[in-house]
């Protein structure tokens, strides 16, 4: 596994939840949500910078037959402008299907409830990401999903 703190990154059209992972890559868990529009690539700078973050994981929403729609698109030119903010090959996209699902259903499990649940969602599903990120290198060995090129 290689070692170094990983973001994870849940882009939605209103806001973008943030994870981090602990520096041996095991853990992920919520660390912030980012409102969507101006700002928002700024913030996830400094969140890298802050955190010291070797790689930043984003998520490419697929269909569960594994196509990509508009949503995936989104998500693509997102990743591309964040590559281009951050060091060459840092950003990588990997296949997010039912995180929000799953961390809706953690949190709904947990007791958290209505306007609390909407608040930490976005940041419970970037979590779900990252830890599944990580899962799946520690796996296979191979860093995840593909990564992004500054504009690519």
């Amino acid at each position: 596994m290689r070692q170094g703190v990983r973001l994870g990154v849940d882009v939605g059209s209103v806001r973008i939840g943030v994870a981090r992972s602990d520096p041996g890559g095991i853990l992920a868990t919520p660390l912030e949500t980012v409102a969507r529009g101006k700002g928002d690539l700024d913030r996830l700078v400094a969140l890298a910078a802050e955190h010291e973050a070797v790689e930043v994981v984003v998520g490419l929403p697929t269909s569960l037959s594994g196509r990509e729609g508009p949503a995936a698109q989104a998500a693509r030119e997102f990743a591309v402008r964040l590559a281009a903010r951050l060091p060459a090959d840092t950003v990588r996209l990997y296949d997010e299907r039912l995180t929000t699902v799953t961390a809706e259903n953690g949190l709904r499990a947990g007791g958290v409830r209505g306007r609390a649940r909407r608040q930490v969602v976005d940041q419970a599903a970037a979590a779900v990401l990252l830890q599944a990120a990580l899962d799946g290198e520690r796996l296979t060995g191979q860093p995840p999903g593909e990564i992004v090129r500054r504009g690519s």
